[in-house]
C-alpha cells in the first residue's frame, strides 16, 4: 500500500477542507443523535425492551460510522493521513463493520417490528439477544475477510481516508464484493422490504391501528434513505465492477 502525500493530484487544498468540514458537521450531528439514543435506552427504565435493544444496536452502530467519518474528517483538516499503513487498515476495517451492522441492523428492527404487529406477541430477549450478536458477528466477519486477503482496503482517492480499494477490477475482489453485496446488501433489503409489505397488509386487512399503519406505509422510504447512505460503498464498488474502462482509468491516475 503506497503512503499517501500531502494532497492528491487533481484536487485543491480548499477542496479538501471542504470534505473535512462536511465530514466533521456529520461526524458530531451523528455522534450526537445517536448518543441521545443510547442515552434515553439506559436512563429509562420503559425503553429497556428486546424491541428496543436493536434499536440500540443499531444506534451503536451508526455511532461507530460517526466516529470513522471523524477520523476521515480529522485527516481531511489535516492534509494528509498520519496513522500509517496499519491505521488505515483498522479505519477501515472499522467503518466497514459498522455500517454492514447498520444495514443488517434495519433488517432486524424490520423483522422485529413484524414480528409484533403480525403474530401480537412480544419479541423475546434471547431472541433480540441472538439477532444482535448473529448482526455484529456477521458484519465483524465480513469485514475481517479483506485483511485476510479476500478484497483490500486502502486509500481512498482523497488519500485522508481508507475502505474497500474499488480501482481493483481483479477477480478476488470482484468475487469477494458480488458475494458479500447479496449477503449483506440483498438479503436484508429483501427482510426489510417484505417485513414491511407483510405488516401493512395485516394491519389494512385489520382495519384498526392506523398509526401503525402509517409508521409501516412510510419506515420504508426512511430504510431506503438509509440504505442509500450506509450501502453507499457497496453500491460504488459494484458500479466500479461493471465499469472495467472506469476502473482501468482509476488506476492509471
Amino acid at each position: 500500500m503506497a503512503e499517501p502525500g500531502t494532497l492528491p493530484t487533481g484536487f485543491r487544498e480548499l477542496e479538501v477542507l471542504a470534505v473535512g468540514t462536511v465530514l466533521l458537521v456529520e461526524a458530531l450531528s451523528g455522534l450526537s443523535l445517536n448518543g441521545l439514543t443510547v442515552f434515553s435506552f439506559c436512563k429509562t427504565p420503559e425503553l429497556r425492551t428486546p424491541s428496543h435493544l436493536l434499536v440500540l444496536s443499531l444506534a451503536l452502530a451508526d455511532s461507530g460510522i460517526s466516529l470513522n467519518a471523524l477520523v476521515a474528517a480529522t485527516s481531511s483538516l489535516l492534509r494528509r493521513w498520519p496513522y500509517g499503513s496499519d491505521g488505515c487498515q483498522a479505519h477501515g476495517f472499522q467503518g466497514f463493520a459498522t455500517a454492514l451492522a447498520s444495514i443488517c441492523g434495519s433488517a432486524a428492527i424490520a423483522w422485529g417490528r413484524y414480528h409484533h404487529y403480525c403474530t401480537r406477541s412480544q419479541l423475546a430477549w434471547n431472541t433480540a439477544i441472538s439477532l444482535v450478536l448473529f448482526v455484529w458477528l456477521s458484519s465483524a466477519f465480513w469485514a475481517a475477510l479483506p485483511l485476510l486477503g479476500w478484497g483490500h482496503y486502502d486509500y481512498e482517492p482523497l488519500g485522508t481516508c481508507c475502505t474497500l480499494d474499488y480501482s481493483r477490477g481483479d477477480r478476488n475482489f470482484t468475487s469477494f464484493l458480488f458475494t458479500m453485496a447479496f449477503f449483506n446488501f440483498l438479503m436484508p433489503l429483501f427482510i426489510t422490504l417484505t417485513s414491511y409489505r407483510l405488516m401493512e397488509q395485516k394491519l389494512r386487512k385489520s382495519g384498526r391501528l392506523q398509526v401503525p399503519a402509517l409508521i409501516a406505509k412510510t419506515v420504508p422510504t426512511i430504510n431506503a434513505i438509509n440504505y442509500a447512505l450506509g450501502s453507499e460503498t457497496v453500491c460504488r464498488g459494484i458500479w466500479q465492477c461493471l465499469s472495467p474502462q472506469r476502473s482501468e482509468q482509476d488506476r492509471t491516475k
